[in-house]
């Protein structure tokens, strides 16, 4: 019975037997393995295209860098987060609890511990994305 070797989560043959973390995203990595195994399996007497090589490249180039732009932007948006949060301090906000009753407080401290920042009132924490409104003290 024949034996079927292992893949990766790209689709190509590892060569090894040992277990893989599956890739979640196509990167420049994978992108890479797979023109490399293209070349590798072309047919010679009928060789892949300059064309098609050469726009298959730029489409790696144009991938990297919207990967890049999109870290850039998820980047960005978290210090414009803590920034907002930031301004917070000293002002009244008004916020919704759990049970959608409406209560306001002024902002004494600010932490980023978690993903989205919260502020604090008092003793109470509250998520930035909690908060409803803002008013001067």
């Amino acid at each position: 019975m024949p034996t079927v070797e292992p893949v990766s989560a790209s689709g190509l043959y590892t060569g090894s037997t040992g277990s893989t973390e599956r890739k979640q995203t196509l990167d420049s990595e994978v992108f890479l393995q797979l023109l490399v195994t293209q070349l590798q399996n072309q047919d010679p007497s009928s060789p892949m295209d300059t064309n098609e090589m050469i726009a298959q490249s730029t489409q790696l180039a144009m991938m990297e860098q919207l990967t890049a732009l999109s870290s850039t932007s998820t980047e960005t948006f978290a210090l414009t987060m803590r920034q907002a949060a930031t301004d917070l301090i000293g002002r009244e906000i008004s916020y919704l609890d759990a049970e959608g009753a409406t209560h306001t407080g002024v902002v004494s401290s600010v932490s980023f511990a978690s993903g989205t920042p919260q502020v604090s009132i008092g003793d109470i924490t509250v998520p930035l994305d909690a908060v409803a409104g803002v008013a001067a003290p």
